[in-house]
């Protein structure tokens, strides 16, 4: 049992270096398409009608994958200057508040977002014309990431490491 438990969680942190390189992808794309139909509509007085729709695509996907890496990262919003001041038990509560928020978030978005796939599977998009349920996909994905990290902050904070050495390792590597 413990070695499909392991070979599980190298395969879902190779998916989750897989989305952390796709959103950077994604978000190269939307600036890039956006850029385009700037241009496109100021110099040659076009529009490019399928921009705006696929930007907004791209950018919610960027949206849920980035709350994952966020939580993966475990970069919650906190006022860190009032977190210093507590004692030590009050920071461990409220760190354990935040994981059990996390973990409600990310439920409702893999719950929710799943039935939102389901509602859309039979609309299109107006302009592209591609499948609803496209715009939602992200959110129940993003939310097993969020849920997944925030278990492994929880109860395995050193295999959570993994999320922010990964990092730290590229900024050694350049300095």
């Amino acid at each position: 049992m413990k070695k499909v438990l392991e070979w599980l969680n190298i395969a879902l942190e190779m998916v989750f270096k897989v989305l952390q390189l796709f959103s950077k992808i994604v978000l190269l794309a939307v600036v890039f398409i956006v850029c385009a139909q700037v241009v496109s509509r100021k110099f040659f007085h076009y529009s490019i009608i399928w921009s705006e729709e696929v930007a907004l695509l791209l950018m919610v996907w960027t949206a849920f994958i980035s709350m994952a890496i966020g939580v993966a990262k475990d970069m919650h919003i906190r006022i860190e200057m009032f977190y210093q001041m507590y004692p030590a038990p009050i920071q461990a509560i409220c760190r354990w508040l935040g994981y059990i928020v996390a973990l409600f978030v990310g439920c409702v978005l893999m719950v929710y977002g799943g039935k939102l796939i389901r509602f859309t599977l039979h609309s299109t998009l107006p302009t592209t014309k591609w499948p609803s349920f496209m715009l939602y996909l992200m959110s129940p994905v993003g939310g097993f990431y969020m849920v997944y990290c925030t278990i492994l902050h929880m109860f395995f904070p050193s295999a959570a490491r993994i999320f922010a050495d990964a990092d730290n390792e590229k900024e050694e590597t350049k300095g």
